[in-house]
């Protein structure tokens, strides 16, 4: 029999007290702040951008917490979760319980991008084609951190490489008390909680849990790696007019998500044959088309195209 994996790693990176500590999500955001604002500045001093590299720090700070952090929660809060906030409207500031939806998070970009250009009286789409270059960072970091934390996991799967998640005994009341009959006097949640630790409770879940398609990787590989790698070639070896990379960016990621989301089990109920990411993404496709569209009959190019 194959030995499968076990997603036993711990939310902490390391913790204070118990509950309280450095979060592995937390970490990815830092992460993709710093290796966003590294890879921006060196296309601003290179001529890719309008923007002073010397202002690429707040743009980058006020584009995450504006644009990201609000626009995600805002996304997760009506893609996913309306019912509850609109019954405990207060459940959108606990931000400690979870909860972002990245083509939330994405449409928060594009707006606080438009009023950040008017502003600074800057090419939006000229804006916009090096954050989606920088973009796919914060992508790759965040789907790691779903891996670590065990969530949004895949479909059921033999393969080598499959994952099995302790958090599918929430989902699950059938492994659940076939869990609590292995783990006596453990409850759900802490039974999923020891399995970071405890041998014995690593042992009694690997006889239980199901092997799964470990779908956070595959969607780190494709919405964090490939997708950067297309951007990156177009930005830097090929000249394009402003608003290309937008669009190219809208296109793809919602291509790879598709692709990414069919062996990733929903987390909400389906829309017709999609899934709710599936069919967010068929809007990002024809945004996407619209940006193209614009760069090419305006034909508007960067210094270091010129």
């Amino acid at each position: 029999m194959i030995a499968f994996f076990l997603d036993n790693f711990s939310p902490f990176l390391f913790e204070i007290r118990p509950g309280v500590g450095i979060r592995w999500y937390g970490l990815a955001y830092v992460m993709a702040f710093l290796c966003g604002y590294s890879l921006y500045k060196w296309l601003a001093k290179k001529g890719y951008s309008q923007m002073p590299p010397e202002n690429v720090g707040d743009f980058i700070t006020w584009a995450a917490v504006l644009g990201v952090m609000l626009g995600g929660r805002l996304g997760y809060a009506l893609f996913y979760n309306l019912r509850e906030t609109i019954a405990a409207p207060w459940t959108f500031f606990e931000l400690w319980r979870g909860g972002m939806a990245s083509h939330g998070g994405i449409l928060g970009l594009v707006v606080f991008t438009f009023f950040y250009a008017r502003k600074h009286r800057l090419s939006w789409p000229g804006v916009g084609d090096n954050l989606v270059v920088v973009a796919p960072i914060g992508l790759f970091f965040g789907r790691c951190a779903n891996f670590i934390n065990g969530e949004l996991y895949g479909w059921p799967s033999t393969a080598p490489w499959a994952v099995q998640f302790p958090k599918e005994l929430f989902e699950s009341p059938e492994l659940a008390e076939r869990a609590q009959a292995a783990c006596p006097g453990l409850t759900v949640e802490g039974i999923v909680d020891g399995a970071h630790a405890d041998p014995r409770i690593q042992e009694a879940l690997r006889a239980i849990l199901t092997p799964r398609h470990p779908s956070q990787l595959y969607e780190a590989l494709l919405e964090g790696v490939v997708l950067f790698s297309a951007l990156w070639i177009l930005r830097v070896h090929t000249r394009q007019p402003r608003g290309v990379l937008t669009g190219a960016f809208f296109i793809l990621y919602a291509v790879l998500r598709i692709i990414g989301e069919r062996f990733r089990v929903p987390d909400a109920p389906l829309t017709g044959p999609f899934t709710r990411g599936q069919f967010l993404s068929l809007f990002l496709i024809a945004i996407g088309i619209a940006f193209i569209v614009y760069g090419y009959r305006t034909r508007q190019y960067e210094r270091a195209q010129s």
